[in-house]
């Protein structure tokens, strides 16, 4: 079993999803050259937006010193890739965050983020050749002992690839976009770049939600989901709640359209959103005890979806186990959470069997 899916029932239907063709899109892509310190400068201001959190600065500093060095040589560097968000009036870097980081931080004259002691290392150009004319410099060595290279870099272009969206409206393309050009490190999956294109209140919301503890017992482990599958499902309740009327595949789009309109959502819906859940989790727990959807091999997440789903829509608080042991027993139940669990006919079969069973309707 894969690390995205460890602890998770191997669905095919689910994986095929997963790989499903998206929607057409009319998108159009134009290149943009911005200096060093303009794009420092950009960063600084908000309107550049290395989104998520879940993907850290990685370079160590010699990979990180080579970068700088190619600029003040004058050699050509990979260009990055942007998507801009029209409702935010802000880019999203959706390739080169360690390129754009790494300028950033020796332009500001340290290296990586601070650690534990608030402590931040002085970044030095280091292991360059002996020869460099650069090597141990800082950027304030340069503006002090060589301004011709000072000037050089600040005035060193970086060719960005800005992408944008013409329709369907909203942004919808770049969980695509990212799923297929992120080149850095592992590649991000499902949750992991909807953390990173959806960040904002709504995302918050989500990954608070799943250190509560109850959720922990019905995951079935006290540890996050190294791939935030448990994030996932987090979501896949929540938009099969609010939206599930309107229900189409595939389900990753299903649930990606979800955050997105609700990506800033107010601190009263959210309030709302958290009780409904918090709320659930315990009636779960109370009634049907620990890890109550892992009934094969792991835990089902079409199992999850339509018991957790139904129990929230009714506001159901007692009386659900002898339902759901006749639920997992039913033949027609069982085709809708181990055969194609993302088809339309399949969901609406499943919801409404746990509602049958769980509440008599």
């Amino acid at each position: 079993m894969s690390d995205y899916n460890e602890g998770m029932e191997d669905l095919p239907s689910e994986e095929n999803d997963l790989d499903s063709t998206p929607a057409s899109y009319e998108v159009i892509t134009y290149p943009a050259d911005f200096t060093l310190e303009g794009l420092v400068s950009k960063y600084k201001r908000g309107t550049m937006i290395v989104p998520g959190f879940q993907r850290n600065y990685v370079w160590n500093i010699k990979q990180a010193s080579r970068l700088i060095e190619s600029f003040l040589l004058g050699l050509p560097v990979p260009a990055i890739f942007l998507f801009t968000d029209d409702e935010k009036n802000e880019q999203l870097v959706i390739d080169g965050q360690q390129r754009l980081m790494t300028i950033v931080y020796f332009l500001e004259g340290y290296f990586g983020q601070p650690d534990t002691n608030s402590r931040r290392k002085v970044f030095r150009l280091t292991g360059l050749n002996e020869n460099s004319p650069y090597a141990n410099k800082t950027y304030q060595d340069l503006e002090e002992t060589d301004q011709a290279a000072f000037n050089k870099l600040n005035d060193s272009v970086l060719r960005a690839f800005v992408i944008k969206q013409i329709t369907p409206n909203g942004n919808t393309s770049v969980y695509h976009i990212f799923e297929r050009l992120n080149t850095g490190g592992t590649q991000l999956v499902g949750q992991e770049i909807r953390n990173c294109v959806y960040h904002g209140a709504f995302n918050n919301l989500i990954c608070r939600l799943n250190s509560y503890e109850n959720w922990r017992s019905i995951f079935g482990s006290k540890f996050a989901h190294k791939r935030q599958k448990d994030v996932e499902l987090i979501l896949r309740f929540f938009a099969f709640l609010e939206n599930g009327d309107n229900y189409s595949r595939p389900i990753k789009d299903f649930m990606s359209n979800y955050m997105r309109e609700n990506q800033n959502i107010t601190e009263e819906k959210g309030a709302e959103l958290e009780a409904i859940f918090k709320e659930t989790c315990d009636v779960v727990i109370q009634n049907l005890g620990e890890r109550p959807f892992h009934l094969w091999s792991g835990l089902n997440v079409a199992v999850f979806d339509s018991v957790f789903t139904t129990i929230a829509k009714n506001n159901v608080k007692i009386d659900i186990i002898k339902g759901f042991v006749a639920l997992k027993d039913d033949d027609n139940f069982i085709k809708g959470v181990r055969g194609a669990t993302a088809d339309e006919s399949i969901v609406e079969l499943r919801m409404r069997l746990a509602s049958e069973y769980l509440v008599g309707k």
